[in-house]
């Protein structure tokens, strides 16, 4: 978990906030700046996209975000080509819905997104949104990661989402130029992305996975006033951040809809944290391995019962934090021994040796003992 940084934003650092306006003032040279929307043509696609069929161009049912658990989904491999195993991303799809999470994400760091094609990240979403429609699970909501290096790209992934059947889109800030960046570059990134994205958009504050950048909680407040923002995920596990937002945004609560602003925690771990903070739910990779244990969490704590929720918490953070080592090798890993299915990552990732697969099942063997009994 990356430090609990929240440095005060800079002072003058935006001359003017968004709203509900297209055009907006560039606190870094004071002119006035058409929506990116403009240099991009509607059609625009990578080399290598094609079209998702009956999700092509459709205009795009929103469904609604809600407090709960969500889960951010691991993409399978056929074990000797490399090649996606959508059978299984389908499966594995309705069976975390079947468990009660309240919507899935794709194309997250356990997703494997760094390692898909263009192309190969709509085929998961696709086969995903498909999966839940044909279970009955009509009303689940599809986040995508649609984090990339450039303001054009991540809009492009905005569009591929929405085309393959995404309902939000889940942006991590760019970092590969980060010493060049001036003091409002990433707020006009999020701004540029949001106003150009047929879908909404959340904010997504992993620092470990960006070079360290940490948004604040003044940055994140600031964006939540454009209309198209609707949410972060803060996997900083900065529960001080976190209550500020919330408080800030008026988020949504299991028990008050508030704005409709979407906090949330981007780990399983401090659940309890995060809903007595005014969160609104968690999105974490345990729930791949755990569902019905991260979702029982959930409703203890609605429910009031805060004396389980936290006996049951401290299972779940065991877990979590075998998770965090281990990462995406693991989770697969667990996956593969206690539940038969979840293969291994794609290379350059190496597979997990005999040593490796013993010591991650007993890692897990508590947190899978727990989730079996629910």
């Amino acid at each position: 978990m990356s430090p609990h940084n929240d440095a005060p934003s800079p002072v003058g650092s935006y001359a003017h906030q968004l709203g509900g306006s297209a055009m907006r003032l560039s606190a870094r040279n004071g002119t006035v700046r058409p929506p990116y929307s403009a240099a991009l043509n509607s059609d625009d696609e990578s080399p290598d996209n094609t079209s998702t069929d009956s999700f092509d161009h459709a205009a795009p049912l929103r469904r609604p975000l809600v407090p709960g658990v969500y889960v951010p989904t691991v993409a399978f491999f056929e074990p000797e080509t490399e090649d996606l195993d959508l059978d299984t991303v389908a499966k594995h799809a309705v069976r975390l819905a079947q468990a009660g999470v309240v919507g899935l994400t794709t194309q997250g760091s356990n997703g494997e997104a760094v390692h898909l094609t263009h192309h190969e990240r709509q085929a998961v979403t696709q086969t995903t949104r498909r999966a839940l429609d044909n279970a009955g699970y009509h009303d689940v909501p599809v986040m995508v990661g649609c984090g990339a290096q450039s303001t054009r790209e991540t809009i492009e992934f905005c569009r591929e989402a929405c085309r393959a059947g995404g309902d939000y889109a889940l942006v991590l800030p760019p970092s590969y130029y980060r010493p060049l960046y001036k003091a409002d570059s990433l707020v006009e990134f999020f701004q540029d992305v949001a106003s150009a994205s047929p879908i909404p958009i959340l904010i997504y504050n992993f620092p470990g996975a960006v070079s360290g950048i940490d948004l604040d909680s003044d940055v994140i407040i600031t964006l939540s006033q454009h209309p198209n923002i609707v949410g972060c995920k803060l996997t900083c596990g900065n529960t001080g951040k976190l209550n500020r937002i919330a408080a800030a945004t008026f988020a949504c609560t299991p028990s008050d809809v508030g704005s409709g602003f979407m906090c949330l925690g981007g780990s399983v771990d401090f659940t309890v944290q995060t809903m007595v903070g005014g969160g609104s739910g968690t999105i974490g990779g345990l729930g791949n391995i755990a569902p019905k244990a991260c979702v029982k969490v959930m409703d203890l704590i609605n429910a009031g019962n805060f004396k389980e929720a936290k006996k049951m918490q401290a299972v779940v953070a065991r877990g979590d934090w075998a998770a965090i080592q281990s990462g995406v090798v693991g989770t697969k890993s667990a996956l593969e021994t206690y539940f038969g299915y979840g293969g291994v990552a794609r290379r350059p990732l190496p597979p997990p040796t005999a040593e490796d697969i013993n010591k991650y099942a007993r890692d897990f063997k508590e947190l899978v003992a727990m989730e079996k009994s629910l």
